[in-house]
């Protein structure tokens, strides 16, 4: 119990703290705006806070800022950890979440659009690479 609540603070307060691309990504993601789908803001994942999530979609949308090219390895690890659990992982700068959020949605609709094979069959469908235009680390 007193994990679940230090877990529901943790995700309140990354939700009040969060960035200029959080905010502009969520403003299109929120209240099922994209293909009546409904992402959650700093979804708890075990250890771990996706910055969105679709539970129902398996699909996680994580926001990188500049400090997270220092962080590439912890971010392979936190990707495959998550992709165990069944998870699509994309990552994209939070540079193309403000200047090309169009592109952006774009490419989360089009990934939505993708059938998902069963949990039982799921593992490793990450999209490569970061951002909607970079297709390698």
């Amino acid at each position: 119990m007193a994990d679940d609540n230090l877990h529901r603070d943790r995700a309140r307060e990354l939700r009040r703290a969060q960035t200029d691309a959080e905010k502009k990504l969520w403003s299109r993601l929120r209240g099922g705006r994209l293909h009546g789908v409904r992402f959650q803001r700093q979804f708890p994942i075990g250890p771990f806070f996706a910055d969105f999530c679709a539970p129902k979609e398996f699909l996680v949308i994580e926001l990188d800022g500049s400090q997270h090219m220092d962080m590439l390895n912890r971010d392979m690890r936190r990707t495959r950890y998550l992709e165990g659990l069944g998870y699509r992982v994309v990552r994209f700068w939070d540079n193309d979440a403000l200047g090309s959020t169009a592109e952006v949605i774009e490419k989360i609709g089009n990934l939505l659009k993708c059938p998902h094979p069963p949990r039982s069959e799921r593992g490793g469908t990450s999209i490569p690479g970061r951002g909607a235009f970079r297709t390698s680390r």
